[in-house]
Parts: C-alpha cells; sequence; structure tokens
C-alpha cells in the first residue's frame, strides 16, 4: 500500500522498506484542453546535489540529453513527447545504494518545453505526479499528487529523495518556479545557454 503525501510531507523510504536499492521514480501529467498552435512538451529532469545544494558537475544533470549521471546510479529511460496514455510518462530509474556518496539529495523536476515562448505553463496541467515503485516487486511505496495549485509557473520541483543519518527519505516538494528549466538550472548551479 502506497503512502500518500501531501505537499511538505516527508517519508522514510530505505528505513521502512529493509534491503530497498533500486527504486523507479514515475513522472506522469495530462495537459487540459489547450489550443495555442504549439506542441505541449513536458519534460522531467533530475539534478544530483552536494551538500550545498548545488551540482559537482554538468553530469550531475540527468535528462533526455544527457541520460546517466551518478556514475550510473540515476539512469533517465527517455523522453516521452505527447503525455498520452495512462501510466508514468517519464521514469527514472534509481539504485540508492550506488549512490555516489557525495550526492546528498536528488531532485526530480517537471519542466514545460520552451513554456515561455509558447504562454504554457502548468495551469494548463492537471493530474501530475510523482511516485517510486520498487524495481524488483513492482510495488508502488511512495505517491505524491501535486494537485491544482499552478499557474503561471513552467517549472515545477516535484519531489526529492535525500540522505538522513545513512537512509533514504522522500520529500514531497511541489515548488513552482516561472523561468522554465533555465531558472531552475541556474538555482541547482548550472549555466544553461
Amino acid at each position: 500500500m502506497a503512502v500518500s503525501l501531501s505537499k511538505g510531507q516527508k517519508v522514510d523510504l530505505t528505513k521502512t522498506n529493509p534491503g530497498l536499492s533500486k527504486v523507479i521514480v514515475g513522472l506522469g501529467w495530462d495537459v487540459n484542453k489547450y489550443d495555442g498552435g504549439h506542441d505541449f512538451d513536458l519534460d522531467s529532469s533530475v539534478f544530483l546535489l552536494a551538500e550545498n545544494g548545488k551540482v559537482a558537475s554538468d553530469s550531475d544533470f540527468v535528462f533526455y540529453n544527457n541520460t546517466t549521471g551518478g556514475n550510473g546510479s540515476v539512469v533517465h529511460t527517455g523522453d516521452n513527447r505527447t503525455g498520452e496514455g495512462d501510466g508514468d510518462d517519464e521514469q527514472v530509474k534509481v539504485d540508492l545504494s550506488a549512490v555516489p556518496q557525495n550526492v546528498s539529495k536528488i531532485s526530480f523536476t517537471i519542466t514545460i518545453h520552451d513554456g515561455e515562448s509558447r504562454n504554457q505553463n502548468f495551469g494548463q496541467v492537471s493530474n501530475s505526479y510523482v511516485r517510486i515503485v520498487s524495481e524488483d516487486s513492482g510495488e508502488e511505496l511512495i505517491r505524491y499528487d501535486l494537485g491544482e495549485d499552478f499557474s503561471i509557473e513552467t517549472a515545477v520541483v516535484v519531489g526529492e529523495l535525500y540522505r538522513h543519518n545513512g537512509e533514504w527519505k522522500f520529500s514531497a516538494n511541489g515548488s513552482g518556479y516561472q523561468g522554465g528549466l533555465a531558472a531552475l538550472a541556474k538555482d541547482f548551479g548550472l549555466q544553461i545557454g
């Protein structure tokens, strides 16, 4: 039975699931009726953060053009350009036992590709969620439904896996950003041209 979280809640992941190391982080969304003449492309991205909340290098930014990070411990399974269909729209596989020690937090985000120039935002997106599934058993362990808290934002930090006293926990963030991926990346210590 999955633990269902609200914004701001934190929950133990490895402590309550002894032996758990391989998880799949599934992200999903639906686009509301939208007729702006442009495709609506949402992307999930992952930032592997050091203690200071910043990436150590560009390779700690995992997304559809750089699908593997953390010495292979974090793998993005690819871009879904339509968001159609049931189930997860995009997935990230994480081997918690192999995440490098200098990574203290793994931040999962969803951004709208070219959201500003296409006049698109998260007010036009519904049913967004992040869930954590055991890769071995397929069991859904944690789920966070983001709700309809957003209007003008073009990027959302949906949740974070983080180390605490040698165990991994999950935090349901749900914090929105204007400025899309570029603003998010800058906050996490990356320069995107």
